[in-house]
């Protein structure tokens, strides 16, 4: 069962990925391409690398967010399998819905309130690196904040009922980021030159790409597995 779970992962999460990579294309390259522009024109002696660029707007930009989708698939489906049986009387399409949304919060919305997106190519890059390692820190404490909050939500369910048990464990969750967050020092890496309307635009694009993974990766896996749970009840019933 968990290894058919893990292939469904893959596979949706390769699918999820496609979806956010055409989104990506559409909405988000234009502000990545205004970014570049700003760095030439910072360092107006270099020659711009029009080859390089397009690389890493096509075969970039898809083995990038594929690695990444596929990889969210497999965690999403070890989620999914360890919640079987615990989420009370959620069908795989609620379960797998409500983990999307509580991943997409976790991973992607939280943390970003706290080191938001940036354009490539911006910025220092030991400032970057110093961001890319306070962002996974963030990660993996919302994530953990997320962990603690929903099984404390469990425990309460039986005594408090769903909506009691969702506010506690949501204020819960809220405090130990806030708390924890404050403990990470804030990181300013774009310079004040810099378009803020560019800089809102490929945030807006970054969180839409997201979006559209989770959304598609939720939606689709618990679908899948929603069919196959049919089909395997209805097998047993002849």
């Amino acid at each position: 069962m968990t290894g058919t779970l893990l292939l469904r992962g893959l596979f949706v999460g390769i699918l999820a990925g496609l979806l956010a990579f055409s989104f990506a294309k559409y909405f988000g390259e234009s502000q990545v391409d205004q970014a570049f522009a700003f760095e030439e024109h910072l360092d107006q002696g270099a020659a711009p690398e029009l080859l390089g660029r397009e690389l890493q707007s096509g075969v970039g930009l898809l083995s990038g967010v594929l690695v990444y989708s596929a990889t969210m698939g497999v965690l999403f489906a070890l989620a999914f399998a360890y919640c079987t049986g615990r989420a009370g009387r959620l069908g795989p399409r609620g379960l797998s819905a409500l983990l999307a949304l509580a991943a997409f919060v976790a991973v992607v919305v939280v943390p970003g309130l706290k080191y938001p997106a940036n354009p490539p190519s911006i910025g220092d890059p030991d400032i970057i690196r110093e961001r890319t390692h306070l962002l996974l820190l963030m990660v993996t404490l919302s994530v953990v904040a997320m962990v603690i909050a929903v099984n404390f939500a469990r425990s309460l369910l039986p005594r408090h009922g769903a909506w009691t048990a969702a506010l506690i464990s949501a204020a819960l969750y809220l405090l130990v980021v806030n708390l924890g967050g404050s403990v990470f020092p804030p990181v300013v890496e774009v310079p004040d030159s810099f378009s803020a309307e560019n800089l809102w635009q490929f945030r807006l694009a970054s969180l839409g790409i997201q979006l559209v993974m989770w959304t598609a990766l939720g939606l689709i896996f618990g679908w899948l597995t929603e069919r196959d749970t049919r089909v395997l009840r209805g097998s047993f019933k002849r």
